[in-house]
């Protein structure tokens, strides 16, 4: 598993999509691999990885992504969430670049940016 290319911008999301599978597949683990199981245990995941954050202030928050150890915590729940993602992904056969991009375009038509001046977010401050 260490022989994956480093760094996002060089690692494509096909490349890890076919690590996490194979790693789940010599271990026996594609028949629990449900689209509903996998989307329960993705939201355990996220649950763990809130809890690394939960009380804290906003400056606290970014602190504790600063520090060595809480990073190496983050990165593992944040590592465990993309593992779950990208077999949900696999096994709905659901591409997520396209997804992604998908998405992004209908945000940019339901959320088009301020007008020059104004200031970002306030449309959302009083609904």
């Amino acid at each position: 598993m260490t022989d994956l290319p480093g760094g996002d911008a060089s690692t494509p999301i096909a490349v890890l999509k076919e690590a996490i599978c194979h790693f789940a597949a010599v271990r026996g683990w594609e028949p629990y691999h449900t689209p509903k199981n996998l989307a329960l245990a993705l939201a355990s995941e996220v649950g763990e990885l809130c809890a690394l954050f939960r009380w804290l202030s906003p400056e606290q928050s970014l602190s504790a992504a600063r520090d060595p150890q809480q990073r190496e915590a983050i990165a593992d729940e944040l590592a465990d969430v993309a593992n779950i993602l990208l077999l949900l992904s696999a096994h709905t056969g659901i591409d997520l670049s396209d997804a992604v991009r998908a998405k992004l375009e209908k945000n940019a038509r339901k959320y088009p940016p301020p007008p020059t001046g104004e200031e970002r977010g306030a449309e959302y401050l009083n609904p």
